[in-house]
């Protein structure tokens, strides 16, 4: 049996919230950084991981590094681009990672509009490389279990009821940073609410019709008519909303969906998840732009509809 050689990887946003979980799972699955930008330098984190990455703060010193190594031996060039920096950036860097001939793995949300989906698939094809995307909740054993219940209890057919609920806290630097920033973020909805979105599509059928209830800086909450579900949701980053009060050392996060009454219980489980999704990419079965357009397109959309008043 052949072993696979490890791949070069690079990334961009290394210094942010997300990057150490790629980090990791470019370790566990056997590969190696060799190159990395952020504008901020706070990346002692790379020293975890190997003490030769070429670190740049300037993404064109990136940019035109990954070109000199795409011209030289294949051994030393990047083959896939682990993209991890701010979401407004997000197509744009993707398409660095396919001119310098690289394969992406990109955090969530591909993009933040819809319609700049149809240029990245347009230099897949140009490239012959692919864009891989990050929906780790397809990945979750909880998940996939609930998923292969609701085919087997009443068939494809059948019509559910269901609740999801999602509070995770933020601080006031929140609001002041690109995360706080609809343009540059997609709001609570994209940068928040993006994964369960993916989620709900993909268990319970394609969009037949959305509404909003409430729109606030900190929550937003609404409505679902799914394939195969009516879905309520609620969204925020205000931890008020958490069902108990915050106490220093508590949980500031609170996770619930419930189908037909039924609690599904996905506590725990996420520190692995990358891994499985960067073994998946390097097996040839990652999530695609295709994969992620319907989440994107409906959130999309929830950030454009006018808010209604909820019918009791």
């Amino acid at each position: 049996m052949s072993i696979r050689a490890p791949k070069n990887f690079a990334m961009t946003g290394v210094g942010g919230y997300v990057a150490p979980r790629h980090l990791q799972a470019i370790h566990a699955t056997g590969n190696r950084l060799v190159a990395a930008v952020d504008p901020h330098d706070a990346v002692g984190v790379l020293d975890r991981y190997a003490f030769d990455v070429r670190f740049f703060t300037e993404i064109e010193r990136f940019d035109r590094h990954l070109e000199k190594l795409r011209r030289g031996p294949e051994d030393e060039r990047v083959h896939m681009v682990s993209v991890c920096s701010p979401n407004y950036l997000h197509d744009a860097h993707i398409r660095l990672a396919l001119r310098v001939g690289a394969d992406v793995i990109c955090e969530k949300p591909l993009v933040i509009n819809p319609w700049n989906l149809d240029a990245l698939q347009e230099l897949e094809v140009e490239t012959g490389r692919r864009v891989n995307t990050v929906l780790q909740l397809r990945l979750h054993p909880a998940l996939v279990a609930l998923k292969a219940r609701l085919a087997a209890e009443a068939g494809s057919s059948a019509h559910h009821r269901v609740e999801l609920t999602y509070i995770t806290t933020r601080g006031r630097w929140y609001d002041v940073s690109w995360k706080g920033s609809d343009e540059r973020s997609g709001g609570i909805v994209t940068n928040i609410g993006i994964h369960f979105f993916d989620l709900l599509l993909w268990l319970f059928g394609p969009l037949q019709d959305c509404a909003v209830h409430m729109r606030q800086p900190r929550k937003i909450a609404g409505t679902l008519e799914l394939e195969r579900a009516h879905v309520t949701w609620f969204l925020s980053t205000d931890g008020s909303d958490l069902p108990s009060a915050r106490q220093p050392g508590s949980p500031s996060t609170f996770r619930s969906i419930k189908v037909d009454d039924r609690d599904v219980e996905f506590s725990e489980g996420f520190t692995e998840l990358h891994n499985l999704v960067y073994e998946e990419v390097l097996a040839g079965r990652g999530f695609g732009i295709a994969d992620a357009r319907p989440s994107i397109e409906l959130s999309s959309r929830i950030r454009t509809t006018p808010v209604t008043p909820e019918r009791r």
